[in-house]
């Protein structure tokens, strides 16, 4: 069963496509924007073995494979908005940014370059 969405899919992809005419878009733009893209993430991938976050605006389990139960989970992506946006409709590179320092992946099944762009 596919998970349930929150973010209409309609208003997400517009997010996303305002947030990639302007980077510097109000806040509720880039949060719906975020979410739409974990979702879509977590629905091209569903599975509870590496955890997408990307504070203040949500994270998502995903990719089939061992889950983890409790605690810090062993697999762990981390980034800022902008960089998770950036890598979810391709205008960053996942090698790139993770050099840079601005992602922090952690746990061998935490390389999501494979799944991106989302959009």
């Amino acid at each position: 069963m596919p998970p349930r969405r929150r973010i209409d899919p309609f208003a997400g992809a517009a997010a996303v496509a305002a947030w990639s005419v302007d980077p510097a878009a109000d806040r509720a733009t880039v949060a719906t924007a975020v979410r739409y893209t974990l979702e879509e993430l977590g629905a091209r991938a569903p599975g509870r073995s590496v955890e997408v976050r990307v504070p203040p605006f949500g994270a998502v389990q995903c990719i089939d494979g061992p889950a983890h139960k409790r605690g810090t989970p062993p697999n762990v992506t981390e980034t800022d908005a902008d960089t998770w946006l950036g890598l979810a409709t391709g205008v960053l590179d996942w090698a790139d940014v993770e050099a840079s320092g601005a992602l922090r992946v952690s746990g061998t099944r935490a390389d999501l370059s494979a799944l991106l762009p989302l959009v």
